[in-house]
């Protein structure tokens, strides 16, 4: 029986970042180096094969470091970020702390920090109960970070002195929407003040702009990546709001359900930015088995960035 044609523009960049190879390069050098296991608070990245995959390895997941037993254990901090009283309760129990938080999400707690130390009140741009967000308001004392959402969010506020503000944001929002939310800060309190480099990280906005490349070309967008990644869901959301009738988020393959994918000529796919490309390729399999598949790739922009390992960790093999 004849398959009918599909055309899959593959979007790129997408899948893995800079900050999400290195977290992951970080536990399993750790590993070889000191050997199972090892522990991780929280996981290391929004990814249930990559936490898998690590766990069949020796590291052991947690939510929280009384989970850990006495002894000079190495921990790994995820690459969200924490708040400061993590790696103090580390510290006090002599756990081995090995700092995994991305470099980007770093500066924009090295930013809150500094325009703290100058006085002024912080507004955080970003998603409440996310890790990233929680460990950046809990870079300073409680109170000193207001956290806002959405331009309602921003057109309610209110602050003490609107002379003395700063904003910075998380690092996975939604190029369009953060750019709306800073707009009416910057109408509200033209003092305040802003990132000298804007917080979205470079694989977000790369993500975001390969989508919109594509966007209004497709029927369907599939993004691979996983629920709670801020990264992956706002994908979805810039290929709606791009021209595309529908976005669905899927983990894996399996979860396609064939009975709503019938009659498509041209889908797009991408992954967010903990998904690894073995799973992107899953997906295209899966269609072939029900389409005729034709791959085009749609390249943006090429990355190379990279980022350094602890110190600890630079001079052991990445397997043992």
């Amino acid at each position: 029986m004849t398959k009918p044609p599909l055309t899959i523009l593959l979007a790129a960049p997408r899948g893995f970042c800079a900050g999400v190879v290195r977290a992951i390069d970080i536990v399993e050098r750790a590993l070889a180096l000191y050997g199972a296991p090892v522990y991780v608070r929280h996981e290391i990245v929004h990814n249930k094969f990559v936490v898998d995959d690590l766990k069949s390895k020796g590291a052991i997941f947690v939510k929280e470091l009384d989970e850990i037993p006495d002894g000079d254990w190495p921990v790994v901090f995820s690459a969200h970020g924490v708040p400061k009283s993590v790696p103090a309760a580390a510290t006090a129990r002599h756990l081995f702390q090995i700092d995994a938080t991305c470099p980007l999400v770093t500066k924009v707690h090295m930013e809150a920090q500094r325009h703290h130390a100058e006085g002024l009140d912080i507004i955080l741009i970003g998603h409440k109960g996310h890790p990233e967000v929680i460990g950046t308001m809990g870079q300073l004392p409680p109170g000193a970070v207001t956290l806002i959402d959405t331009v309602a969010d921003a057109e309610a506020l209110d602050v003490r002195d609107p002379a003395r503000l700063a904003f910075v944001t998380q690092t996975t929002l939604s190029v369009d929407d953060t750019k709306d939310v800073i707009a009416v800060l910057q109408r509200r309190f033209p003092l305040i003040k802003g990132p000298f480099k804007e917080d979205i990280c470079y694989a977000t906005t790369n993500r975001q702009e390969a989508v919109k490349a594509i966007a209004d070309r497709i029927e369907l967008l599939l993004v691979v990546g996983a629920p709670n990644s801020s990264n992956s869901k706002r994908l979805v959301e810039v290929g709606v709001k791009n021209g595309t009738p529908r976005g669905i988020l899927v983990q894996r393959a399996s979860e396609l359900d064939w009975s709503t994918l019938q009659g498509l000529t041209t889908i797009g796919l991408t992954a967010g930015a903990s998904a690894p490309e073995l799973l992107v390729n899953e997906v295209i399999d899966a269609f072939r088995a029900h389409y005729d598949v034709t791959v085009e790739k749609v390249t943006l922009r090429d990355e190379n960035i990279s980022f350094k390992l602890p110190r600890e960790l630079r001079d052991v093999p990445a397997s043992a």
